[in-house]
């Protein structure tokens, strides 16, 4: 069960779990607050350590609100696009045939039927997308299985607004953002290795960042530099 506790204009929430010590986040893209605090915690005492981290609350959320965002796309000749952390020229025909995308050299080719919306057009751009994170991210899973020690059941690939990444630890699966798509592969590496190993431990207590820290060692930097990128603004 989630409440909220509300620190002016912040508002916090909270769920209680069975780990031993609180963890406060802010993720991005718009500084949503979480809190987890151990069974038996009362909301009070929750509340008051929540009060003695708001200045670190805030200087994250200010960082969120000054990192650089893209503006919406329209899906028109010569804008840019980004994969895998390039920048490419898109390219719109208008054929009445089958809608397709196509990579080529620093040109992303989508081929419309004529007179077809922003929507559509969108909509063909994100289900080419996916496509490409599911061409790569089960070799990533496979890969780093044996050395974590973890089997992962599925993975599902979606577009979240406030994670990079999540993960149901009794399901054994795991969710990517399809916003990775946009960044460097290393970056979408980092984020399925951090999730995997939330399999193993559920919360970001010690024991998780040793476990990171030891099959991931360039963690920090990969978090730092994923959430320096631009991010997508809402339409």
């Amino acid at each position: 069960m989630t409440e909220t506790i509300q620190l002016g204009e912040i508002a916090i929430a909270m769920t209680r779990k069975d780990i031993k010590h609180v963890h406060l986040s802010v993720y991005p893209p718009n500084g949503h607050v979480t809190l987890v605090a151990p069974k038996g915690t009362r909301t009070e005492i929750a509340r008051a350590y929540a009060v003695s981290r708001l200045g670190w609350i805030r200087d994250q959320q200010a960082k969120l609100r000054g990192q650089a965002r893209e503006m919406p796309r329209q899906f028109v000749e010569r804008e840019s696009h980004y994969l895998w952390g390039r920048r490419y020229l898109l390219s719109v025909v208008e054929k009445d045939e089958k809608p397709s995308v196509r990579l080529g050299h620093r040109r992303i080719t989508l081929t419309v039927r004529p007179g077809s919306s922003r929507a559509r057009r969108e909509a063909l751009m994100q289900e080419w997308q996916r496509s490409l994170l599911y061409e790569v991210v089960p070799a990533l899973i496979r890969k780093w299985g044996p050395s974590l020690g973890v089997d992962v059941d599925g993975y599902f690939v979606q577009r979240m607004k406030t994670k990079w990444g999540g993960c149901n630890h009794r399901a054994r699966t795991i969710r990517i953002n399809t916003e990775l798509v946009k960044k460097p592969k290393d970056l979408l590496e980092y984020v399925i290795v951090h999730e995997m190993v939330h399999l193993i431990e559920p919360a970001h207590s010690k024991r998780f960042i040793a476990l990171l820290s030891k099959h991931y060692p360039a963690w920090r930097e990969a978090r730092d530099e994923l959430n320096e990128l631009p991010l997508t603004t809402e339409v």
